[in-house]
């Protein structure tokens, strides 16, 4: 979990430079396996309702800001849901 929060603090202090692994990393931390399609999207679920994808791609290796910044936003919505941190 310590590689986790120091990815997540990462991704809070400069969403703009974070590599996709990493954030592969932290999306199946939290939401578990991503769907595989036969694109270059990996989409997944999430436990509310709406909308209840995530969706990232990877761009020449590092991840797009904004999606990293929904991705925080869905965390922080987990971890209110649930209390605390998975």
């Amino acid at each position: 979990m310590g590689k986790i929060d120091d990815i997540v603090s990462q991704m809070r202090a400069n969403p703009s430079n974070i590599r996709f692994a990493d954030l592969c990393r932290v999306c199946d931390y939290y939401f578990g396996k991503h769907r595989q399609g036969s694109s270059s999207h990996r989409i997944y679920k999430t436990p509310w309702k709406g909308d209840p994808r995530i969706n990232i791609q990877n761009s020449k290796g590092k991840a797009k800001a904004y999606q990293v910044k929904q991705i925080l936003s869905a965390i922080d919505i987990l971890e209110v849901s649930h209390g605390s941190k998975k």
